[in-house]
């Protein structure tokens, strides 16, 4: 059976939170705390530990929404290049306004936005003035030369020194960012500096979900996060400073063990003495004392190591990654000895792909069944495959009709004569509409689209890249769709 539940993810937002206080009270009552990776949509998190739910860190917050105030980091540097998210689309600094407009929409302070790696470029200027006229406190920190090399400097009237005070009203101070690189530790470390020149002896620590601390070395879940990273040279590690200080056996990632000696340092000029004796030490994540089902998260992970297999595979075929980033995700799969053998809707989609002669793809419903779908004269194989998914699901004869020829024709004359596509054939999201409209006269349709939210966690896999709508609509539902790194047609342009 698939979608076992692995993660306890009411005892995770109860734990996380109480964990957050005590460090809170530990530092005298003010902390910045480093938040890593997505506090929405973790996806990711909830992939790997079936039963996380994508937004349990904004639940965690929520928890302590009367304490909290968020402050959102974005470099320079990636408003001058126009940096995107890779998710979503859209540049960081679109990002940056959705992120505030989505922490206030669920009742979280957003108490202002620091411009990091600032050097005077134009275009940060104008999006600190596009902030301003929207009545948002924007602060500039400046490039520190040698960072984080050269601690006297950087601690220091030229270094931190230079950096504006963030103006901060509640104990918990939340740094986050549209991505990596944003220099949220940075930002955290100013201000503690800052903070001490005021007679404040505020704390850090750091909220990384993964990889975890208190799982094994090569624990899928933590090697899932090796794949995940692979585009930046991440590598899981045992932290030497926790095993020398307490003679215990944790995992942490490279970066922030290269960096704690130079964290230590920095506490050190700051304070007189460094609070953690290791990287570990810094962190209050709890993920892994909420795992209730250990063979179930280790089974999701390996599909989704496998899954980011080809996802790097597609990516280096659209000529937007390297292939060292296949090779290394490759290695990670040859020490576990899993491949693409191990993703039963692989063989599915690429046998039905064969029988056909054209694209398939293929769906593992909950209970474990296979479903298939072929491209037709009407309905491209992902079209087809969910609409087949939907019907089993409801216990529907896949032969009988629920969309009328007679709705699907005029929605294909309108793509072809007047929106100017060449596939006449539905994409999923037209199939889902199709549908709906069927549902007003055909129950049996809208018994069909009340099983939706049944496919939350299946898996599938495409013999040909789908296209940028199918693929959204699967991420939507909740599919966690691979495919093939090969195109329907031979062309050089593809959309």
């Amino acid at each position: 059976m698939m979608n076992r539940q692995g993660f306890d993810n009411e005892k995770y937002v109860k734990l996380q939170s109480q964990n957050i206080r005590d460090r809170i009270a530990k530092f005298g009552g003010k902390l910045y705390l480093e938040f890593g990776g997505k506090l929405f949509d973790d996806f990711h998190a909830s992939r790997v530990l079936p039963g996380f739910a994508p937004d349990s860190k904004v639940k965690m917050l929520l928890e302590m929404k009367d304490e909290a105030e968020i402050v959102i980091a974005i470099s320079a540097d990636d408003i001058e290049r126009s940096k995107r998210r890779g998710d979503l689309g859209i540049t960081y600094d679109d990002d940056t306004l959705r992120l505030i407009d989505a922490f206030r929409g669920i009742g979280l302070y957003v108490g202002s936005v620091v411009i990091t790696h600032y050097r005077g470029q134009p275009i940060a200027d104008k999006f600190m003035a596009r902030l301003a006229a929207l009545g948002i406190k924007t602060y500039k920190h400046y490039i520190i030369p040698d960072y984080p090399a050269n601690v006297p400097l950087i601690v220091s009237e030229d270094g931190f020194g230079r950096n504006e005070y963030i103006e901060t009203e509640r104990s918990l101070v939340v740094v986050t960012a549209p991505g990596p690189g944003s220099g949220k530790m940075a930002t955290c470390l100013s201000q503690l500096y800052h903070e001490h020149r005021r007679g404040v002896n505020a704390g850090y620590a750091k909220f990384e979900t993964f990889p975890i601390w208190n799982l094994p070395l090569k624990h899928p879940v933590n090697l899932a996060y090796e794949a995940a990273t692979a585009d930046l040279d991440d590598v899981n590690m045992i932290d030497p400073f926790h095993l020398e200080a307490y003679g215990v056996t944790t995992v942490n990632y490279n970066r922030d063990v290269e960096i704690y000696p130079v964290l230590a340092a920095m506490f050190k000029q700051i304070y007189g003495g460094c609070p953690y004796k290791s990287p570990t030490d810094m962190g209050v994540n709890m993920a892994g004392y909420c795992i209730v089902d250990d063979e179930a998260c280790r089974e999701a992970s390996r599909q989704e190591i496998i899954r980011r297999w080809y996802a790097a595979a597609v990516s280096v075929r659209q000529g937007l990654s390297e292939p060292a980033e296949l090779r290394k995700i490759e290695l990670i799969m040859n020490s576990m000895d899993i491949g693409p053998q191990d993703r039963p809707v692989v063989a599915a989609a690429l046998a039905r792909a064969e029988e056909t002669g054209a694209p398939a793809v293929a769906i593992e419903l909950p209970d474990g069944s296979i479903v298939t779908g072929k491209t037709s004269s009407l309905l491209g194989a992902a079209s087809a495959c969910l609409l087949n998914a939907l019907k089993k699901l409801a216990g529907i004869d896949k032969k009988l009709l629920l969309i009328a020829p007679g709705v699907i024709q005029p929605i294909q004359h309108l793509k072809v004569e007047h929106l100017g596509n060449h596939n006449p054939r539905l994409h999923t999201d037209e199939l889902l509409i199709a549908l709906s409209i069927c549902a007003v006269t055909n129950p049996m349709a809208a018994y069909a689209i009340d099983q939706l939210d049944k496919l939350r966690g299946c898996e599938a896999h495409s013999s040909v890249i789908l296209s940028h709508v199918d693929e959204e609509l699967f991420k939507k539902i909740g599919v966690n769709i691979s495919f093939e790194p090969k195109y329907q047609a031979k062309k050089l342009f593809h959309r």
